[in-house]
């Protein structure tokens, strides 16, 4: 069992999660059960599949979790992108936010390869 808080993108997929939320209380109120809460719920599963992932047993069920988060955070990269395109955000808090969802979805291709790597000699 592995601790989710020693992990760097947990830890930043944790920050993500926080400005997201700040953000998204500025959106329309007609976005509350729509879009605010499915950019919530997608920034929030990322840092929520990583530390199941570490609460399970064996790098096979940390690896499909981590497989989860990569995929909830390529979902948070795209209502990103629609927040934008509905100017909901400015380019300047775009611009933020992709880079770092894009930081954490190469971190997390990383450590999913090297949790893969270590699976397989095992």
């Amino acid at each position: 069992m592995k601790d989710f808080r020693d992990l760097s993108v947990w830890n930043k997929a944790h920050r993500l999660t926080l400005a997201t939320y700040k953000v998204t209380a500025r959106f329309p109120k007609d976005e509350l059960y729509t879009l605010t809460a499915q950019m919530r719920r997608s920034s929030s599963s990322i840092g929520t599949n990583i530390a199941e992932g570490c609460g399970r047993r064996g790098n096979g069920e940390f690896h499909k979790f981590l497989q989860i988060a990569a995929g909830s955070a390529s979902e948070l990269e795209y209502q990103f992108l629609l927040a934008r395109d509905l100017s909901y955000f400015s380019e300047e808090q775009y611009g933020l936010m992709q880079a770092s969802i894009v930081e954490i979805k190469k971190m997390l291709a990383s450590l999913i390869n090297r949790v893969e790597a270590e699976r397989l000699r095992h």
